[in-house]
C-alpha cells in the first residue's frame, strides 16, 4: 500500500475514507495486511485486512492470523510508547 488513505464499504453502501496505520507482510503465508481505522470515529477502533497487490482487501478468517495482526499490533503500540517517552 503506497497510499496512507484507504476506502471501504459499510454495511449500509457508504464509502468511508479510513487511514492507514500500517502494513506488514508474513513471509510464511505470503500474506499483506493492512491495520487502519477512520480519523471521524472517535472510539479509536483499528481494523485489519489481507490486501492484495492491486489494493483488494479481503478479511481475516482464521486464528492463527488474527493472533499473528494482534501480536504485531501490540508490539506497535509498545515501540509507539517508547517512542513518547523518549
Amino acid at each position: 500500500m503506497e497510499s496512507n488513505t484507504l476506502f471501504v464499504i459499510d454495511d449500509a453502501g457508504n464509502e468511508i475514507e479510513m487511514e492507514v496505520l500500517f502494513t506488514f507482510e508474513n513471509e510464511e503465508n505470503g500474506h499483506k495486511y493492512v491495520l487502519y481505522f477512520n480519523p471521524e470515529d472517535e472510539s479509536g477502533e483499528v481494523f485489519a485486512s489481507i490486501y492484495d497487490d492491486e489494493g483488494n482487501l479481503s478479511p481475516i478468517e482464521n486464528e492463527e492470523e488474527w493472533a499473528l495482526v494482534e501480536e504485531v499490533f501490540n508490539a506497535f503500540g509498545s515501540e509507539e510508547d517508547e517512542e513518547k517517552v523518549s
